[in-house]
C-alpha cells in the first residue's frame, strides 16, 4: 500500500514502484519535498531523524542521498523522535525536516513525515504543492561541485531534555523528592533511548524497563491502546510502580497506566496537563474535534476560551495561532 497525503507519504516496504513505499517512491517524494522546501525558504538545509524501524536505515540512506543530490545539506539526528526533530528544525535554521516513521503503524510500514521551516507539519496547501512537484517530476539535481554535505548530530537528545527541564512548570525537585517508581514500555523503538534519559534527568531512580532495545522488532501492536498494553499493566502491578508510561515508535503518542494497572486514558492526559498548566498560566486552549468536552470545562473553569480544530496536528497548530 502507498498512501500519498498532504502530511507526507506512507506505505508498506517492498512491492512494485507506486504500489508500496519502494526506493523509487522514496527518491521521488524526497526530491519533490526538498525542491519545494528550498524554493519556499531560500535555505539549503534539511534536518532528518528516524524511529528504530527495521527499514529505517535503508529509507534514511535514500533520503540523505537524494537531498545531497539536490544540493541540500543534511543534518542527520539518527535515531530520534518526532518531537525532537520538530524542535531541531528551527534551532538549526533549516528549510524543513523529514521524520522517517510510520508512527504507530506495524513494522512493515514506514513513512516520510514532512515539516516546514518552523518545525511544524506542512499545511494542506504546501502538501498539495509537494504532491504536484512529485507528479510532474519537476526537480533538477545539482552538479558535482554543488552536492549537499551530511552532518551527523547526536546532541539533540540532551538539547531537547534541557528545553524540558527549563520549562517553569516542570518541578524537578518535587519529582525527585517523590521517589517515584516508574514502568515504561517503549515498543523497541527510539523511546527506549529518550524516555529513560528524560526520567533520569528528572531525578527518577527506579525505572522498570520493557522493550527499550531500539531494534524495530515491535513486541506487540505499537498503537498504545489498552488491548496492546497487558504486559506493562502487569509490570506496574507486580512492582507496585506509581505510574506506567507507554510511547509509540516515534514517541509522539503517550499513554499512562495507573498504579493498579488500569489505563489513565489519552483523553485524561490532555485534561490533567491542561488543568495543571492553566492553574499557573491561564489562557486559551485548542484541541481537535475528537477530544473530550472536559477540556472545554477545565479551560472555562480557569477563565479561558476553548476552541475545537479539525483533526490533524497542522489544523490544531493553526487554530492555536488564531486564538
Amino acid at each position: 500500500t502507498l498512501i500519498k497525503s498532504i502530511s507526507g507519504i506512507r506505505g508498506t516496504i517492498g512491492g512494485a514502484a507506486g504500489e508500496g513505499l519502494t526506493p523509487l517512491d522514496i527518491v521521488k517524494f524526497t526530491s519533490a519535498y526538498g525542491s519545494w522546501a528550498v524554493k519556499k525558504s531560500g535555505i539549503n538545509k534539511i534536518v532528518i531523524g528516524r524511529d528504530a524501524r527495521i527499514s529505517g536505515e535503508m529509507v534514511s540512506s535514500l533520503v540523505t542521498g537524494t537531498l545531497q543530490g539536490l544540493g541540500i545539506d543534511v543534518v542527520d539526528l539518527g535515531l530520534s523522535t518526532t518531537p525532537t526533530v520538530e524542535v531541531a528544525v528551527p534551532l538549526e535554521k533549516a528549510a524543513g525536516g523529514i521524520i522517517l516513521t510510520a508512527s504507530h503503524n506495524p513494522k512493515q510500514w514506514n513513512a516520510l513525515k514532512l515539516l516546514n521551516e518552523k518545525g511544524e507539519f506542512i499545511s494542506d496547501a504546501d502538501g498539495k504543492q509537494v504532491l504536484d512537484i512529485a507528479e510532474q517530476s519537476d526537480f533538477t539535481y545539482a552538479d558535482v561541485d554543488s552536492l549537499g554535505k551530511v552532518t551527523h548530530d547526536d546532541s539533540y537528545l540532551q538539547k531537547h531534555i534541557d528545553l524540558i527541564l527549563n520549562l517553569p512548570l516542570v518541578d524537578r525537585k518535587a519529582i525527585k523528592q517523590a521517589n517515584f517508581k516508574i514502568a515504561i514500555d517503549c515498543v523497541n523503538s527510539t523511546g527506549g533511548i529518550y524516555v529513560p534519559a528524560l526520567l533520569k534527568a528528572l531525578g527518577i531512580e527506579t525505572i522498570y524497563e520493557l522493550y527499550t532495545e531500539p531494534n524495530g522488532h515491535f513486541p506487540h501492536n505499537p498503537e498504545p491502546l489498552p488491548e496492546n498494553l497487558t504486559a506493562i499493566a502487569e509490570t506496574v502491578k507486580e512492582n507496585k510502580a506509581d505510574l506506567g508510561i507507554v510511547v509509540d515508535p516515534d514517541v509522539d503518542r503517550l499513554c499512562f497506566v495507573n498504579e493498579d494497572g488500569t489505563m489513565f486514558g489519552e483523553e485524561y492526559t490532555l485534561v490533567a496537563v491542561a488543568d495543571y498548566i492553566l492553574k499557573h498560566t491561564p489562557g486559551n486552549t485548542v484541541s481537535n474535534l475528537s477530544s473530550t468536552r472536559a477540556l472545554r470545562d477545565v479551560t472555562e473553569k480557569h477563565s479561558g476560551n476553548y476552541t475545537a480544530a479539525a483533526v490533524g496536528e497542522v489544523n490544531v497548530v493553526n487554530k492555536m495561532k488564531e486564538t
